[in-house]
């Protein structure tokens, strides 16, 4: 059972998007762990609490909105929330999910937008 400090959680189901990002991050010295799905998400959780947790909206089963609500509920404001969507900005989920997180980004994301939210550790 892994019990490592988790700096960010990156759940997305789209593989490549989530390990882009997770790839950027740690080359900016965080610790990431990924979750492809709400699911391992929560399961994620339930071993080691992130600081941060950046998270899809737009997601099979459980979508970003479902987990932000149940992340909420969990950790209130204790956990830092940033939503990430393909999707128009106007839609009633994506505007109700920008709602609740702490920040969020319309895709596509440039290594600079995250890194003005995260720069990176030690320099």
């Amino acid at each position: 059972m892994e019990t490592d400090l988790i700096d960010i959680l990156v759940v997305d189901d789209m593989r490549d998007a989530a390990e882009s990002l997770a790839t950027l991050l740690e080359i900016d010295g965080y610790n990431v762990r990924l979750a492809f799905s709400a699911q391992e998400a929560l399961e994620a959780i339930a071993v080691s609490t992130p600081l941060c947790v950046l998270l899809d909206i737009s997601m099979p089963e459980m979508d970003g909105l479902d987990l932000t609500r149940h992340l909420r509920a969990k950790f209130g404001d204790d956990v830092i929330l940033v939503a990430i969507t393909g999707h128009s900005a106007l839609e009633p989920r994506v505007v109700e999910t920008f709602a609740l997180v702490d920040h969020y980004f319309v895709k596509p994301i440039l290594a600079a937008d995250i890194r003005k939210l995260f720069p990176p550790k030690g320099g």
